[in-house]
């Protein structure tokens, strides 16, 4: 049996066991959305004018093709006209055709061969995460909206390194599926590698465009792994997170690893990092955590096997008061995890897009892969 068939089939018994507590955390999902910014603010008639202009006059191929940046903007433009027009006029595609590129995305995240335990799915929800978490509720800048990790030097921030994998693998999808914006698909694919490695379903929906290089947010936005509660908090707060979502966000590090040629950091933090469990939270208290000695930057491993990391804002939650009652209620409780990991990451999704973008006023649920077979 190939490994990915064995991980499918590992999925498709917890997708089982956890039934009924889906249908839980469906009914029990709390909506988020981020208000629009001033109107004065807006693009969209640019957008759509340049739109007008540009397509009328028949040269979206030179646009395409084109490496000069006057091109590569125009042509930003007009993606991001085509898609301000069609939320106007509820001109949009369907929730099926979402749910086709779901279905590729999976397939892409699953025929990794040898990369990191053979899924792409730990990178490619790093890649939502930190497209996502650029955003300030102070200046309504950042987040999701605008994709502009495609843009250096945000591509380039130490926080994304590595992340070219994810956004290469994305590519192949965006190739196939030209009309969804690159923050749908990055958002969608977030989506697709919590539900595909057995997490619980998240609700997202469409309605991001992709914007220019000028709304590229500063560095310094994402979390620095070698800080402590203080700069968490600050991280977090800044988005518009409370503690009890702080934790829950930090669950996702169930799945992947560290590599030492991006963040200097190594190894992965469970056992099974391409499963989605509260494996990450009972570690924490279950295994002795010791400081690593090697030439890297400091992080923790467990005494035991020393196969296992710990980064230091990892190991703070367990040191902060109002951060480890949560880190145990999760370990305690898979179903309580996931039902707070799914609405703080729903939530996390959607930073940074006005409502008016969003072409449904609730959020989707979108099938599994197995789910549709059955």
């Amino acid at each position: 049996m190939s490994f990915a068939a064995f991980r499918a089939s590992l999925r498709r018994q917890a997708l089982s066991a956890s039934f009924k507590r889906a249908e839980l955390r469906t009914s029990s999902f709390r909506k988020y959305s981020t208000e629009a910014p001033p109107a004065a603010k807006s693009n969209t008639g640019l957008y759509v004018g340049l739109g007008a202009v540009v397509l009328g006059g028949g040269v979206a191929y030179y646009l395409y093709d084109s490496s000069s940046d006057t091109a590569k903007a125009t042509s930003t433009a007009l993606k991001s006209a085509a898609q301000s027009a069609k939320v106007a006029t509820n001109f949009v595609p369907t929730k099926a055709d979402y749910q086709k590129v779901y279905n590729r995305i999976a397939e892409v995240i699953d025929d990794a061969g040898d990369y990191d335990n053979g899924s792409f799915g730990p990178v490619v929800l790093r890649l939502a995460w930190h497209a996502s978490g650029t955003y300030d509720k102070a200046t309504g800048t950042g987040g999701s909206n605008y994709a502009t990790m495609r843009f250096q030097p945000e591509s380039l921030h130490g926080a994304n390194a590595g992340l070219h994998v994810a956004r290469e693998v994305m590519e192949k999808v965006k190739q196939e599926f030209s009309w969804i914006s690159y923050g749908d698909l990055w958002t969608l694919a977030g989506v697709a590698a919590v539900q595909e490695m057995a997490g619980p379903k998240v609700p997202w929906r469409p309605g991001r465009i992709d914007g220019f290089e000028s709304h590229s947010p500063p560095d310094g936005r994402l979390p620095d792994a070698s800080q402590g509660a203080p700069h968490i908090r600050d991280i977090f707060y800044r988005m518009g997170f409370d503690d009890q979502e702080i934790v829950a966000l930090c669950g996702a590090h169930a799945l992947g690893r560290c590599h030492t040629d991006r963040s200097g950091y190594d190894g992965p933090w469970t056992f099974s990092p391409t499963m989605f469990t509260n494996d990450y939270y009972k570690l924490l208290f279950d295994e002795k955590w010791v400081w690593r000695k090697w030439n890297g930057p400091k992080q923790l491993e467990d005494k035991k096997t020393k196969s296992l990391m710990m980064l230091p804002t990892d190991y703070v939650l367990t040191q902060d008061k109002s951060f480890k009652k949560y880190v145990k209620a999760y370990a305690d409780d898979v179903d309580l995890f996931f039902k707070d990991f799914s609405a703080a990451f729903a939530k996390l999704l959607e930073l940074g897009v006005p409502t008016q973008q969003f072409v449904a006023s609730e959020a989707w649920i979108m099938q599994t892969v197995d789910e549709q077979k059955s």
